[in-house]
């Protein structure tokens, strides 16, 4: 098994979330500090907006670019455009509980997490989650139930493939894409201890970050795990793929535990390391 070493890109935050690779930059936010930020590939950061109201998490970007903003308390997406946030849509209505991670595909189709539950997690919760679809013109359903914890979500390059990582449930649960942009459960895969997020590469492996393990670890699509990466010390929060070619995987960590994170206490990373299956999809 292959054993790589990451190299520290940016450091100091306090909890990042949602690194998607947009126009050149990694984009994600601080869910603590309730920032939307960027950095380009050696580091330079950019804070393009503060939240005043709500907690940021997942991160989306349409077709025409514009930046999509999940906020997990007011259940709501808001579309960042000419250095403001003006609201994309509002799932209060529909979401049983916080909701946490979403993706947007290149049809504008933004599935999101739904965790069932209001956070902090209750210790009897069970498998409530969904995956919420919010479509281009506005509609919105719950395509999928029965998920413990959804966190990371990715869907492949040719729309037809959707992984989301199941947190409690310590593994991947993956979906074929209706034509009417559902989902139908094609199998479960046992293959991490709390897996955060997600992202696919060309071969259709998916990489994960273990917030239980501390690792960010590739498996196959038969759910071989094929490469294990090591943040001693540190929770494995998510990961994508991005650079020049697609072959630079930013890993975000957090020295942080479940009971610090309720009191704020927690110190953000984001480290690369150049690999040689290039990233596809969505992230």
């Amino acid at each position: 098994m292959k054993q790589a070493e990451l190299r520290t890109v940016l450091d100091g935050g306090r909890y990042y979330e949602g690194p998607r690779w947009h126009a050149g930059r990694l984009w994600f936010v601080d869910c603590m500090a309730r920032t939307l930020l960027s950095i380009d590939p050696s580091g330079g950061l950019q804070e393009h907006v503060r939240l005043t109201d709500d907690t940021p998490c997942g991160l989306g970007v349409l077709p025409d670019g514009t930046i999509v903003v999940l906020t997990m308390f007011r259940k709501r997406l808001l579309a960042f455009a000419n250095e403001r946030l003006s609201l994309y849509a509002d799932l209060s209505r529909i979401a049983a509980g916080t909701i946490d991670d979403m993706i947007i595909d290149g049809l504008g189709r933004a599935y999101v997490g739904d965790l069932g539950f209001n956070l902090p997690p209750p210790p009897d919760r069970d498998a409530d989650g969904r995956i919420i679809l919010v479509m281009p013109d506005g509609e919105m359903r719950v395509v999928a139930e029965g998920l413990r914890f959804p966190n990371g979500i990715a869907v492949s390059a040719d729309h037809q493939r959707l992984v989301v990582a199941e947190m409690d449930g310590g593994g991947l649960a993956e979906y074929e894409i209706a034509s009417d942009s559902g989902l139908h459960l094609y199998r479960k895969i046992e293959c991490a201890k709390q897996p955060d997020g997600i992202c696919l590469d060309r071969e259709g492996a998916v990489w994960i970050a273990s917030y239980g393990e501390g690792v960010f670890t590739r498996i196959d699509r038969n759910g071989r795990e094929q490469q294990r990466i090591n943040v001693p010390g540190r929770r494995g929060i998510a990961c994508a793929l991005g650079g020049f070619d697609r072959r630079t995987l930013f890993c975000i960590s957090a020295a942080t535990s479940p009971e610090e994170q309720m009191q704020g206490k927690s110190s953000a990373r984001i480290d690369l390391l150049d690999v040689e299956i290039p990233g596809a999809g969505y992230p």
